[in-house]
């Protein structure tokens, strides 16, 4: 030991080589070409690229060269060329190694270990590249041992292609639905609700077509581009005013409850009118109001979304905050930002909005269920936090969308069709005007024919897709014909909501005395919170809440979620799958999915054989789910994510969960004691 006064010895060591010729392995030595899908063009590349390990501070990562195509940003390593380590859950589009443009969320460049943001046009070229993706992956690539000229290249390329505005046809959809063949399962049993018969349908099997219809008059967009081709409105709304309105101010059906309660949608008017327009407006709407107040409409309830929850905006910053928390770019910063978990994921709001969210779609589905009273919810555009309230209480109280084809037709109704703004949104194209959703897509030759996105067999082959469905899952049982005309409403009532007694409401009316008031509001002025005028949950939705939880839960019925603070909890699979720390090795509960898959395989495999010893003939449609072998490398977040690499650091054992399960005494521990498995239950 050196004495008090004494200074330390400067070392005298000097090493010529830097960390990544210590820990990189050596640059491959065979070429390795991108698979390319139809339409796909490559568009410039780089060798010698080391992408870095993304789980401890070393700089150890493999070799490879880094591509950039039209469709997507891709690195390629002497595994790629190979097919002996595929992955059981593989994705025929998008590899692991592979950012598609319009994931891409924000790219730095390193100079000098100083991370900058790139965008446009670059005077410095960096050492390194870091790639934050909006499905909250991180990629680290090192450039130094690249030729200055592929460096420029491929940076310029990556940046210009992913960041830059562009047309809507120049994304690489237009070009793959050209080239790509046709020849896939189309529909996939999925209701695309692009023809008058889907409506149809959809009214007959809801039972609301009594008191709707599905209207042709948006054909052709001749209404407004915003507007569905096809859709529907109450009986008493006719075509003209649709026409004169442009849709707007019009009451448009999402969904019927067994009891003929309906939720409606509407977009408000313009808020800035003139005095004639806002009086001829007032009388349109007074008009609609009062016939749909009238049997065999009942009662009704209107709930304006822009003032009973929050902004877009608010939103919007809260889950920038929020994937902030994912995109890790190492082990040393998971392990920093675990010690205070809970306090950076409050300090978020995102839980609180999901919470908010969560319980207005409880309040809208207790005014359907118990109080008979069709609900509109009111909205700027009404395709935003319409399309997310109107979704979550149908998935509660349809069990029909609560099935993989019920909850795609679902998504397709609501969203796609229901002219949500994704690529505004997602901000895939860019731009800071904002260009409508609902664009038609023609060309001179005539219309694309896409590709729908439910097709999974694009993506998955058989065995794959076998993980999309719920191995435990029962189909509701069906009444005997006998008792079908007569117990029909009754049985489904039961099944619906164990009901309380309530009281009547004096305020039932939807035009009473605030009718002048309302119209106002709706015509320039948020409407207030007419089913709640706090936060706090009144003494019904709490009756009602806290009535369904008390019993027994029919899956094939209502089925309400856990609102209070600490049952909020982070959807596991969806943020954490590409941080390895956060994966329990030995799979958790996911191991008994396996099992269960397993013994689906056996049981098949048997019935197959009973059937060919009675018959020849045997179905070619059957398909047996995989047996998922080497179940040890399965994890927690399989099949989104696979242990392929080992963490220096363990991953958090199994007993670390189940220490963690009793939430009242997850609550009142501190930051510095808690590990981030609390909070992904």
């Amino acid at each position: 030991m050196l004495g008090s006064g004494a200074k330390a010895a400067k070392p005298s060591f000097v090493s010529y080589i830097s960390p990544e010729e210590i820990h990189i392995k050596e640059p491959i030595e065979k070429e390795v070409n991108p698979h390319l899908l139809p339409g796909e063009l490559l568009l410039c590349e780089a060798s010698t690229v080391y992408k870095y390990i993304q789980e401890d501070g070393s700089n150890r990562g493999t070799c490879g060269k880094l591509v950039c195509t039209n469709f997507k940003i891709a690195f390629l390593d002497d595994d790629s060329a190979s097919d002996d380590n595929e992955p059981q859950f593989k994705n025929k589009i998008v590899g692991e190694n592979d950012i598609t443009l319009q994931c891409v969320d924000q790219i730095y460049g390193v100079y000098d270990e100083k991370k900058k943001l790139l965008t446009g046009q670059l005077r410095k070229y960096p050492e390194k590249l870091i790639i934050y993706c909006k499905d909250l992956r991180v990629f680290n690539f090192c450039l130094r041992y690249t030729k200055e000229e592929e460096v420029k290249r491929i940076v310029s390329g990556i940046v210009h292609h992913s960041q830059t505005p562009k047309l809507l046809k120049r994304l690489f959809l237009f070009s793959y639905a050209s080239a790509a063949p046709n020849d896939t399962d189309g529909r996939n049993q999925t209701v695309m609700f692009d023809t008058l018969e889907d409506w149809r349908d959809e009214l007959e099997r809801t039972k609301g077509n009594v008191k709707y219809k599905a209207v042709t008059t948006n054909e052709g967009y001749r209404v407004s581009e915003k507007l569905p081709l096809y859709f529907v409105v109450p009986i008493c709304v006719s075509e003209e005013s649709i026409l004169k309105y442009q849709g707007r101010g019009v009451p448009i059906w999402c969904w019927s409850c067994h009891n003929g309660a309906a939720l409606l949608k509407m977009s408000a008017f313009p808020k800035e009118q003139d005095d004639s327009t806002s009086q001829m407006q007032k009388a349109f709407l007074d008009g609609i109001y009062k016939t749909i107040s009238k049997p065999p409409y009942e009662l009704l309830k209107m709930d304006d979304l822009s003032s009973s929850l929050p902004s877009l905006q608010d939103i919007q910053t809260a889950y920038t905050r929020f994937k902030q928390l994912f995109l890790i770019d190492n082990s040393t910063d998971f392990w920093a930002t675990d010690v205070k978990w809970f306090s950076l994921l409050e300090s978020t709001n995102w839980l609180e909005i999901i919470r908010r969210v969560l319980k207005k779609a409880i309040e809208v589905a207790e005014c359907l269920e118990r109080q008979h009273t069709n609900v509109l919810l009111i909205e700027e555009s009404a395709t935003d936090l319409c399309c997310v309230i109107s979704s979550l209480v149908q998935v509660m109280m349809d069990s029909y969308s609560r099935t993989k084809s019920g909850f795609q037709s679902l998504i397709q109704k609501e969203w796609v069709i229901g002219g949500h703004g994704f690529l505004d949104r997602c901000n895939h194209l860019h731009k800071s005007d904002k260009e409508e959703s609902g664009e038609s897509l023609n060309t001179q030759s005539g219309p694309f024919r896409f590709l729908t996105v439910w097709d999974w067999s694009v993506q998955f082959d058989p065995k794959a897709q076998a993980f999309l469905n719920n191995p435990l899952y029962a189909e509701k049982p069906k009444p005997d014909k006998s008792q079908r005309k007569t117990a029909r409403f009754k049985h489904q009532r039961q099944l619906s909501l164990p009901l309380t007694p309530t009281k009547s409401s004096t305020k039932r009316g939807f035009f009473r005395e605030e009718t002048d008031h309302l119209i106002k509001n709706i015509l320039g002025r948020r409407i207030g919170k007419f089913i709640n005028s706090s936060d706090e949950p009144s003494n019904s939705f709490r009756e009602f809440y806290d009535s369904w939880h008390s019993k027994p839960v029919d899956y094939h019925g209502l089925l309400l979620p856990h609102i209070d603070g600490p049952e909020i909890k982070v959807w596991a699979q969806r943020y954490l799958r590409w941080i390895p720390e956060a994966q329990l090795h030995g799979g958790g509960t996911i191991a008994t999915a396996a099992k269960i898959l397993d013994l689906m395989e056996e049981v098949q495999s048997l019935q197959v054989k009973m059937d060919e010893e009675h018959s020849q003939a045997i179905s070619g449609d059957v398909h047996s789910v995989p047996v998922l072998r080497n179940s040890a490398r399965l994890s927690s977040l399989f099949p989104f994510a696979l242990l392929q690499r080992q963490s220096i650091k363990p991953a958090l054992p199994t007993s670390t969960w189940k220490d963690l399960e009793d939430e009242d005494d997850l609550v009142k521990r501190d930051d510095e004691f808690v590990d981030l498995s609390g909070g992904m239950s």
